[in-house]
């Protein structure tokens, strides 16, 4: 029987780190951390504050430079590229849903929506925009500025932002965090379809119900991936969160030369 070789991975990190200067000596974000993602996989990764969770999403969709390391995107070493190439491939190959929404306070919700089209050089069709925001639940506030929406509407809007490229790979950098119980099924629900009919998503989330919905969570502490469930239940993300966060707990109330 002949062997179909496996996919390549979509995403392959290898080696990645991340300093940055800090009031006591350098802060390690991230230790050499390597991981590869799957095509149509969604991912899940979790972590204490400040074990190096949103940057390493940042650095992995190309917004942010590691001190060392590769991030390879659909085969393509994201440092070769010149920062035209790297604005092209973040346009329409990668969505980005941003913790902070990063709306711009003069356009209204359809055109926050489409603006990563029209920087692209490419005409919005008005009847998809309007499909995909009533898809997210802001049907009726496509004429609103961001000052007129709540924080959870706001956070709707970037990840419409997000989809309307309809990328290869999504990033979303808590993508539920400003939303009600019923709002945030609701995007956990459409991202799992989006994974499932061939998208990648790669969510950092707080939220052990948010991670069950992926395929895979990866777990970060210190600035490595120190674990990884597959098929996750809530309740087992929640207990693996806990038994990291008490052990962060107790590395911060050692004495510096004993962490």
């Amino acid at each position: 029987m002949t062997r179909i070789p496996a996919a390549p991975p979509v995403l392959r990190v290898r080696d990645l780190r991340c300093e940055y200067p800090g009031e006591s000596g350098p802060v390690h974000a991230l230790r050499g951390v390597g991981l590869d993602i799957a095509a149509a996989s969604f991912t899940a990764i979790m972590g204490p504050s400040g074990s190096g969770k949103t940057t390493l999403l940042h650095c992995a969709a190309g917004l942010q430079t590691p001190t060392s390391g590769t991030v390879e995107l659909d085969g393509r070493r994201i440092a070769a590229l010149d920062q035209d190439e790297l604005a092209r491939l973040r346009r329409r190959r990668i969505g980005f849903v941003f913790q902070s929404f990063n709306l711009l306070p003069a356009l209204s919700t359809v055109e926050n929506v489409e603006l990563t089209l029209r920087l692209d050089g490419r005409r919005p069709d008005r009847a998809r925009t309007n499909a995909l925001l009533a898809r997210v639940g802001l049907g009726e506030r496509a004429g609103n500025r961001p000052d007129q929406l709540s924080g959870g509407q706001k956070q709707r809007v970037a990840i419409a932002r997000a989809l309307i490229t309809d990328p290869g790979i999504v990033f979303a950098d808590e993508p539920t965090g400003a939303l009600d119980i019923r709002s945030a099924r609701e995007v956990l629900t459409l991202m799992r379809s989006l994974a499932d009919n061939g998208q990648t998503i790669i969510m950092v989330t707080h939220d052990p119900v948010a991670a069950s919905f992926s395929d895979e969570v990866l777990f970060l502490a210190d600035g490595s991936i120190v674990d990884r469930v597959a098929r996750p239940t809530a309740r087992d993300v929640a207990s693996r969160m806990a038994t990291l966060v008490e052990s962060a707990e107790r590395a911060s109330n050692l004495p510096a030369g004993q962490r």
